[in-house]
């Protein structure tokens, strides 16, 4: 996930706003924004080739090794220069993408890719079998917190004449999610034995098959991509650069974009969302995403390992209200962890969510052994409006059945720090899938032995764990759906996190920016973009 990005999964993310703009959050909630489709620009335009496009972004990129990352920041950034064998379009829906084609045989277990003819990474060089076999084992080896999960028995070139454009990989045993794993940015494909160099001269400045290379880059600033003149893709990109630029101040980055000073935002604040639609200067890209705005317990603390409190605190919120006041109709309230436009959500099934209701919440507090209340404090990343405004509304309700919040602020990387270490009460964050399988959300959030103990939260059941790894081995289908169905039933209920609301992706551009095409994980493919004159 893409913790937003800690981008489950795990593709989450931290956005950034100032609290600078609280104030007008306020005034405008309830507005309607305006609204575009997966992609941006006029589909009649003919294409235009070359120029820049700057994209102002709240974080810097700090690492470029696709094994070792998970925040947006940084997974935004890689999947501009490397590419899996499998991929997802805007819809979600698993594409070929350095393989042209895939087979599986019947059992489930021997996946055989035919690699696309004429690959080339950036440096020139061929892309061959034996670079694929070395990504991926070098992924296994590192594991990184979006592990290959699947029981990878062997990674091997094809045989005979297919050994120059086939890999095999074949299962121990049957894994549904496979495809859907593979697909994710931290699977790219680089060149066998780093091309020579060692990791960390690699990762410096890497070569992948991307349609964009790293021509200079400053982990505390802006990082300049160049045109991977050998990209596979016949015409693309259509740029000659794309520049991350780090605006970590949202009201700076609204006027910097009104004024061309930058050509794309890559979050828009749900408060500017209406405003940057409407101008005849700037456009606004609306899409649905993976993403899931929420509350999360560190079930360490004896307060929220009782789960009288957590269940108290979820009939004290009124998720409807805070995804109103919040939001700006950008959003629609959560009923589940996993998010409509995932396959096997149970957001529309009655019953899923505890309702809102201060008698219940005062009720469930009771049988807690806290039942007098307790004074805690809830943790948010500094610069986050939306998030500050929630905090306040989380402050104002759980006041009335006697729990007393303090909210405590802090900058975005001790945030990281402090979360990951367990040093916090409950937070508000994110949890972003970063792939069309429900799997991968699943195990960021539940899997008490994953890389992030579910989500830094620590908590375990042993039921869902069990229906977890059912959920992997079980084929699509009814049976798959009653799984998922089932563990999201638990989790709604035990309430190791709150689901608060589902954002969209909110991307902004100036009015001459053509042909972006976001994705539900957030990412955007800028092969795809150009600048009109």
């Amino acid at each position: 996930m893409i913790p937003k990005r800690s981008r489950t999964g795990r593709a989450q993310r931290f956005a950034a706003a100032t609290a600078a703009t609280l104030a007008a959050a306020l005034l405008l909630a309830g507005c309607a924004p305006a609204s575009g489709g997966s992609g941006s620009g006029d589909a009649t335009a003919k294409t235009v080739s070359g120029g820049q496009l700057k994209l102002g972004r709240a974080a810097a990129v700090d690492s470029l090794d696709l094994n070792q990352q998970i925040t947006a920041n940084n997974a935004f950034a890689i999947d501009q220069v490397f590419e899996p064998l499998v991929s997802f379009d805007e819809t979600g829906k698993i594409v070929p993408w350095l393989a042209e084609k895939y087979e599986i045989d019947q059992a489930g277990l021997v996946y055989t890719f035919t690699l696309r003819s004429g690959v080339k990474f950036s440096d020139g060089t061929a892309m061959t079998p034996a670079d694929v076999v070395f990504s991926l084992q070098r992924h296994l080896k590192v594991g990184g917190p979006l592990p290959l999960e699947a029981p990878i028995a062997s990674i091997e070139p094809g045989s005979g004449d297919a050994a120059k454009n086939t890999v095999v990989i074949t299962l121990k045993q049957a894994y549904t999610p496979f495809l859907s794993e593979l697909s994710g940015f931290a699977n790219g494909i680089f060149p066998k034995d780093f091309g020579g160099k060692t990791e960390a001269e690699f990762f410096k400045k890497p070569v992948g098959t991307g349609p964009f290379a790293v021509e200079s880059w400053d982990p505390n600033g802006d990082l300049v991509f160049a045109k991977n003149t050998h990209y596979w893709q016949s015409g693309k990109p259509h740029l000659d650069k794309l520049v991350y630029t780090v605006v970590p101040d949202d009201t700076q980055l609204q006027q910097q974009l009104t004024a061309g000073q930058i050509d794309a935002i890559e979050d828009v604040p749900a408060s500017a969302a209406k405003q940057l639609g409407s101008g005849s200067a700037t456009k606004l890209v609306k899409t649905g995403s993976w993403e899931i705005e929420q509350l999360f317990f560190n079930t360490q603390d004896p307060r929220f390992a009782d789960e009288h409190v957590r269940r108290a605190i979820a009939h004290a919120l009124d998720r409807d209200g805070i995804t109103k006041a919040t939001t700006f109709g950008t959003a629609e309230v959560a009923n589940s962890l996993i998010p409509p436009t995932i396959e096997y959500s149970a957001d529309t099934e009655k019953g899923i969510a505890l309702g809102f209701d201060t008698e219940a919440a005062k009720a469930e507090l009771a049988k807690s052994k806290y039942p007098k209340g307790f004074e805690t404090t809830l943790m948010i990343a500094s610069g986050n409006s939306q998030r500050a405004q929630i905090a306040q509304i989380v402050q104002e309700a759980l006041a009335k059945i006697g729990i007393t919040v303090k909210i405590e602020q802090i900058d975005l990387a001790a945030f990281r720090e402090r979360f990951k270490a367990y040093k916090f009460d409950f937070m508000i964050n994110s949890g972003q899938s970063d792939a069309p399988d429900p799997n991968g959300l699943v195990t960021f959030q539940a899997d008490p032995d994953g890389f992030s103990k579910s989500y830094w939260t620590h908590y375990t059941d042993a039921k869902v764990t069990e229906l977890m790894h059912e959920g992997r081995t079980t084929p699509d289908g009814d049976a798959r759906k009653k799984i998922y169905v089932e563990i999201q039933q638990i989790l709604a209920q035990q309430v190791p996190y709150i689901p608060l609301f589902y954002p969209s992706n909110l991307k902004a551009t100036t009015a001459k920016v053509q042909g972006l095409v976001v994705r539900p994980n957030g990412s955007i493919r800028f092969q795809d973009a150009w600048i009109s004159k």
